[in-house]
Formats: structure tokens, sequence, C-alpha cells
């Protein structure tokens, strides 16, 4: 079944019109012109909207995932980048879609822990530094514990993660806050499907220096790239992109500490900062 097809069946399977569709996707009954265009293969709608679509009609993980492979290979260019707070709440739609269907994440970090890896403190700190409005934060906060579903789950994603040096020395919070974070990312590492490799200060270039990405596998899609920007982000569903992407996190981990020299520097920096608050 080709995409347009597919996503008429959903909509039309759950009573749904195109002009209700239009307007549970953000925009207005007016463009449920567009919608049919999708539906009929007039024109190819981006993998965000397609993400946006299988969050209002409720799609379950399985067919959402069997909806983001085909919008992925619906002749698209490849990438697109989020500019407007409707395209950023899309830009997030997929990315949690491709949290959802993931089996395996590579996440290239140079300068923080990844999300998933910190502690409510943190996130809130960052939130709080960040100018997030207050009446925001408690919420984001929630959000953002929520998704360490990707890990925790009961068939979680292996998640790999290319740590740079700065990303645990940086101290977010206060002292006290960042010795609860490295302990906490201490305990995450023990579980069996979490990984963290250090590259530290020494190492000299490595592509971790370029920039943070995280890469998405999964047995019910293709591959992804996300990269975060200030405003947005940017989404990569090319393969020439996924394959370039791949092989400098295999450059970056080469140049990387084992698991246990991870840890062992994680439980130094540690130390150094309870010695500094006596």
């Amino acid at each position: 079944m080709n995409l347009g097809d597919a996503l008429k069946e959903a909509r039309e399977s759950r009573g749904v019109s195109m002009r209700k569709l239009a307007v549970l996707i953000g925009r207005k009954e007016s463009d449920s012109g567009l919608i049919s265009r999708w539906e009929t293969g007039e024109r190819n709608p981006k993998p965000d909207d397609v993400a946006s679509i299988v969050e209002a009609l409720g799609i379950g993980d399985d067919a959402g995932a069997e909806l983001m492979a085909l919008a992925t290979n619906a002749g698209q260019s490849g990438r697109w980048h989020a500019v407007t707070v409707a395209e950023r709440r899309q830009q997030m739609n997929a990315l949690l879609a491709a949290e959802r269907t993931a089996t395996t994440v590579t996440h290239l970090a140079p300068l923080l822990i990844p999300g998933v890896l910190q502690t409510s403190a943190v996130i809130r700190a960052i939130m709080v530094d960040a100018e997030v409005p207050a009446d925001e934060i408690d919420e984001r906060v929630a959000i953002r514990i929520g998704r360490r579903d990707l890990i925790t789950r009961k068939t979680p994603a292996t998640l790999d993660v290319l740590l740079g040096e700065a990303a645990i020395r940086h101290v977010i919070g206060g002292r006290d806050v960042w010795v609860e974070q490295l302990t906490y990312l201490s305990e995450m590492i023990e579980l069996p499907n979490v990984k963290v490799q250090i590259i530290p200060f020494e190492a000299g270039w490595t592509p971790l220096l370029a920039g943070s990405f995280i890469l998405f596998d999964s047995d019910q899609a293709p591959s992804i790239i996300s990269l975060e920007l200030h405003r947005g982000g940017l989404m990569l569903y090319a393969e020439e992109d996924i394959a370039v992407h791949r092989q400098k996190a295999e450059a970056a981990r080469s140049k990387a500490m084992s698991v246990e020299q991870s840890l062992e520097l994680i439980a130094k920096v540690k130390s150094e900062l309870m010695e500094a608050t006596r």
C-alpha cells in the first residue's frame, strides 16, 4: 500500500473527515484540499506532517511506524527543519515516534548529558536558565522524564552514548545537584541496555567536536538522524546522510574510553566536586 492510500484508510477507518483532520493537525478547515492531495498521491506530505496525523488519529505504535516508514520513502528530499511553533511541535512528534519504535539509539553528545539520563533537578535547572516560561516548566519536566521510557520500557531500546568529557565537568544546577546527576548517570550505565563511553579532552579532534546528533535505528522503520538546533531541529532521512553519521560515530568511538574507564572518570569528577563542597 502506498502512503496516500494508507493515510486515507487510517482516516476513514476512524470516521474522521478531511476537514476535521486538518483542524486536528493544527491547520485550517480549508486545508482539507491539501489532505486530499496527500491521499491521492498528488503531493507527498513531509514526515513531520505524517507524525502529526499519527498523533491526531491515535494510531498505534506498529501502524504508526509503518506510516512513518512510508513517509520517509515517499520522495522526500531527506531532510526538514522546524522554524515555526507548529513545525517545532511536529518535529517533536516525529522524534517521539522515532523513540517509540527505536531498537538502538546512538547519541554523540559533546557538551550535555542526554536528556534521558538527566535527573529531574538538572532538567529543571536547564529550563530555568534557558528562560522557559515558569508556567510551562513543570509540564516540560514531566514530559522529559516520561521520555526515559525509551530505556526503561518492557522492551527497551539500546542506548549507546559517546559523551564528551565537558558534559560531565560542566556543572549545572550547583555542585550538590551535579553530584546527584553524576551518581544517577553511573547508576544508569549499570543497566544492560545503556552504554556510555567518554571521549576525554586529551583525545584530540574527533567528529564529536563537529556537533551532537542522535541516530535512531529500528526494526520497524528506516533509520533517522536528529540534529538539535536553538529554535527547532533538523531530521535526516536520506541513506547517504545515515551512512555518513554512522561512520562519524564509529570514528569518535575509536578515541573513546571503555565503559569501565568512563565510570572511573565520572567517579573522579564526582569526588572532586564533593571535596570542593566541604
